[in-house]
């Protein structure tokens, strides 16, 4: 018996660290510094510990087990003529069962309060970002700013941003990993997404989608500042940066792969809803 309680404290301990392993490490989603992220973090930690009810006493009675009716061990009790017991069928079809409603509660709810086309309720002014998903780079619209720039988005901290996504290419996947879920761009049609970032900070973005060659290249910074430095941001593109208007919007949507950062003024009006309708 002293045997088998030393192996199950070394899985445990074996567990054990490996949550304490995976939390060092530099997980996105692991460590989300915004509203929606911090929820999605939540779900899926519930989640993992209701259904590590189940696992773990499986792989600790795999292991009593095997200890115990090895064939060495001439002194376990042999019961040939027992086969069912009301106690252990109780146990496992009733702990899984519970587990199973909890979780159908946990997901109906979540589901409903982290649907991304819900806005966010917040006293600061929402900002609209246009996002359109090109061969193989990001182009990201801001109608009210006229501006445009490719493969980086930035916006004031605590600010809710209203995405509206649309592909000018094949399927792709919009996702900034500490901000929250990624949503599909699809050509001939308009996504949403709702996010939010707590702090100041820059993050990741990529395509969560597999989209051809140039895949690996589809990654674009987002970078949640303090509002003046927003604004300035902006200013400084109105004033400098070079014009996209239909004809230099064609070039852009041609195939390339990792490309460099632009920023654009913009002319062409409603160009978000001609890529659409397009």
């Amino acid at each position: 018996m002293k045997k088998i309680a030393i192996a199950t404290g070394i899985f445990l301990a074996v567990i054990a660290a490996s949550v304490w392993f995976l939390r060092g490490i530099d997980i996105d989603v692991l460590h989300p510094m915004g509203m929606i992220a911090l929820k999605q973090r939540s779900l899926i930690y519930t989640s993992t510990l209701l259904m590590l009810i189940v696992v773990i006493p499986v792989f600790i009675l795999a292991v009593v087990i095997a200890w115990k009716y090895r064939a060495s061990n001439t002194k376990a009790k042999y019961t040939p003529d027992w086969d069912n017991s009301i106690l252990a069928e109780c146990i496992w079809w009733g702990f899984p069962l519970a587990i199973i409603v909890i979780l159908s509660v946990v997901v109906w709810k979540s589901s409903h309060e982290l649907d991304p086309f819900k806005p966010i309720e917040s006293s600061a002014k929402p900002l609209t970002i246009q996002v359109v998903a090109l061969q193989w780079k990001w182009l990201f619209i801001y109608p009210e700013q006229n501006i445009a720039t490719v493969n980086f988005i930035q916006f004031p901290e605590k600010t809710p941003l209203n995405f509206e996504i649309t592909a000018d290419a094949p399927m792709n996947s919009f996702w900034i990993p500490k901000l929250g879920g990624q949503i599909y761009a699809m050509s001939g049609m308009k996504t949403k997404l709702h996010l939010i970032a707590n702090e100041v900070g820059t993050f990741r973005g990529s395509s969560a989608n597999l989209s051809g060659e140039g895949f690996a290249g589809m990654i674009f910074t987002a970078k949640a500042s303090e509002a003046a430095d927003f604004d300035k941001w902006v200013r400084s593109i109105q004033k400098s940066s070079p014009s996209l208007n239909l004809e230099m919007y064609h070039q852009l949507a041609k195939p390339s792969s990792n490309n460099p950062v632009a920023s654009y003024q913009l002319q062409a009006e409603d160009l978000f809803e001609q890529i659409v309708r397009k």
